[in-house]
Parts: structure tokens; C-alpha cells; sequence
């Protein structure tokens, strides 16, 4: 009994300039429904902006003094918050296509029918109910998938790191580098800061964790050989770039967002991240701005941890040499903005690849 009495009620926002159309819905509806009402357009917007719960839908007057019914609405569809609460036209002579082509999703005729007004209200709440689950369980599902992909490919990435002989820090270094980086680039509100948001930092530097991801399919002989490598051996280890896109690609195919950022970063980055700034790199020979900028920002993070850590072919050098080379490269192999930034930030640098 007592459940029943505090059970909260759908609300319903009723917007008409005549009072008794207003006392005439509420009396019809309130047993279902708690009701809230406006006498025009711009009084509704101001309490659906104010209060704390949306309504499940609103009956709307068609003709009303300062902001009529489709003006309203017009405000409503331009809205993140309001477009996707349903609207019912209430009128005595509306023209049904033009109220539906609006964004209408009903009409109630005046002189209202009480089982007309009760049944329609109903059916489209019933509606945006079914449609709010559906939505909340494909949002859900995504999720889910995103969570198994994303587990999958760091999976991945710790296998080439572990085949690499590293014990799976060089991925996380890297991304380290690429955060402290894009930051930096950030927070000076550098040439590349719009560009950077617009590509979500986040997923660039979550994308690092591949870079490498074709080395799968280079020889051990060659991965692991202690030593400089020959000519030959060299042009085997470069296709690692063009078998890394082919894996991602192959990955894009199999999932149901064909247009995933953070699959088109991750081929960007595996693919890109060996060219040169001026050109001479490999495997396509981009230079400059045609180079993704994602694969730049991946370049200087990369031969900057190769720089600084222990590999089978070589032992580390101090932070301070690796800078020095890095700067060496400005413009030629690196992106001078780029390099100048890493310039700026040298002691996180420094930082990170002692902490980890």
C-alpha cells in the first residue's frame, strides 16, 4: 500500500495557452501520470531546461502567443538534451503532414476523447520506452565488444613484446611518451592542438600499443639477431610496417564498426610510423604533413625508448644523448614542431624511462 503510494509517476508536460485544455488533460491523465504545464513555447523550454527529470512526452499546443507549437519544437530537435522526447500536437485544425514532418510522432483532435488522449499518450511512451532499452542494450553490447577488442590487441602486443625478448614495458613506455607528448601539445595550445582533439588523444595514444604488431611476421633469426643486420635482412625487417596495416586492416573487417578510430589510428601508427619528415623513410616515403600525424608523434616515441633501453643489438644511452640525436633529426627524420615540443619536455621524458 505504502509502495503504491510514493511509486513515481511517468511525468508528462502538457504546453497549451488556454487553461481549461491544460485542467482538461490533467484531469484525463493524472490517475497515470504526474503533470506539468506551460502556457507557450518559450515558458515549457525554460522548465525543461530548469528541472531535474525529463518528460517522457509532451503534449503541445500548435497555436500559442510568443513561441508557438512548431517553433518550439523546431528548438527542441536542435537539442542534445530535449530532440529525443516524443511531442504530441494538440489542435483543433493542423495540417498532420506538415506537424509530422516537424518531428511531431502523433496529434490529439480537440475536442478531446478521453480513451483517445489516454491511449495514444500511452502507446508513445510505451515506444520511447522500447526504444531507450534497445538503445541502452546496444550501448551495452559496444561496450562489451570494444572491452574484448581492446584486451585482445594489448594481448597481442605483450606476445610481440615477449617474442621481442622486452617484457611487454616497451608498449607501455611508448605510450607514456605519446601522452606526455600530446599533453604538452595540448596545454600550449601548439599549431597541432585542434587537430589532436579532433582525433582523440585518448585513442592515439591506446592505438601505440600496435606500432609493432607486424614484427609477428618477421624471422626470429632476424628479430632476435644480436648484431647490426645486413642489407637484406633489413628489407625483411622494414615489411613489418606493411604487414602491421594488413593485420589492422584484416581486424576492420571482422568488426561491425567499419569506421573505428581507434582501428584507422592503429593502422596510421603500424603503418606510418617509419617515414621521415623529409621523405626518405619507409614504407611509402611520405614526407611532411602527409605523414599522419598520430605516426609522427609515434616516431619520436619510439626511437626515442629504442634510444634509451637495452636492446639485443645494442646497449642504452643516456636520456641527454638521446635528445641530443633526437634533435639531430629535426626536420629530417622528425617533425620540427614535434621535436621542439619533446625539447620542451625532456626531463618527463627522462622521468618516464626511469620509472618504468
Amino acid at each position: 500500500m505504502a509502495g503504491d503510494s510514493t511509486k513515481k509517476l511517468p511525468t508528462v508536460m502538457v504546453v497549451d495557452d488556454v487553461e481549461m485544455n491544460v485542467l482538461i488533460l490533467n484531469e484525463i491523465l493524472k490517475d497515470s501520470y504526474t503533470i506539468i504545464s506551460a502556457r507557450n513555447g518559450i515558458e515549457a523550454l525554460e522548465k525543461l531546461h530548469k528541472t531535474a527529470v525529463l518528460p517522457k512526452i509532451i503534449l503541445l499546443d500548435v497555436f500559442m502567443p510568443e513561441m508557438n507549437g512548431y517553433e518550439m519544437l523546431g528548438v527542441m530537435k536542435a537539442d542534445d538534451t530535449l530532440k529525443r522526447i516524443p511531442v504530441i500536437f494538440i489542435t483543433a485544425s493542423a495540417n498532420e503532414s506538415e506537424g509530422l514532418a516537424a518531428g511531431a510522432v502523433d496529434f490529439i483532435n480537440k475536442p478531446f476523447l478521453t480513451e483517445v488522449v489516454k491511449l495514444r499518450v500511452k502507446n508513445q511512451i510505451e515506444l520511447k520506452n522500447y526504444s531507450d532499452s534497445l538503445e541502452e542494450m546496444v550501448a551495452e553490447k559496444t561496450a562489451e565488444a570494444t572491452a574484448t577488442l581492446d584486451n585482445t590487441l594489448h594481448s597481442l602486443a605483450n606476445i610481440i613484446e615477449y617474442r621481442n625478448l622486452e617484457s611487454g614495458s616497451h608498449v607501455k613506455r611508448t605510450q607514456s611518451f605519446c601522452k606526455a607528448l600530446i599533453d604538452y601539445l595540448l596545454e600550449s595550445a601548439s599549431e597541432y592542438a585542434g587537430e589532436l582533439r579532433r582525433m582523440r588523444p585518448e585513442i592515439i595514444i591506446k592505438a601505440m600499443a600496435l606500432h609493432d604488431v607486424g614484427k609477428i611476421g618477421i624471422p626470429d633469426r632476424i628479430l632476435l639477431k644480436p648484431g647490426k643486420l645486413d642489407e637484406k635482412e633489413y628489407e625483411i625487417m622494414k615489411t613489418h610496417t606493411v604487414v602491421g596495416k594488413n593485420i589492422i586492416e584484416e581486424m576492420m573487417t571482422a568488426v561491425t564498426d567499419k569506421d573505428s578510430i581507434y582501428l584507422k589510428h592503429c593502422r596510421s601508427i603500424a603503418y606510418s610510423h617509419h617515414e621521415r619528415f623529409d621523405g626518405t623513410g619507409y614504407p611509402q616515403g611520405l614526407a611532411g604533413g602527409d605523414i599522419p600525424l598520430a605516426a609522427r608523434i609515434a616516431a619520436l616515441a619510439d626511437v626515442y625508448d629504442a634510444l634509451v633501453s637495452v636492446r639485443v643489438y645494442k646497449s642504452a644511452i643516456p636520456c641527454e644523448a638521446a635528445i641530443k640525436i633526437i634533435l639531430e633529426g629535426r626536420g629530417t627524420q622528425f617533425d620540427p614542431l614535434l621535436t621542439d615540443a619533446v625539447l620542451q619536455i625532456q626531463d618527463k621524458f627522462e622521468e618516464i624511462a626511469r620509472n618504468k
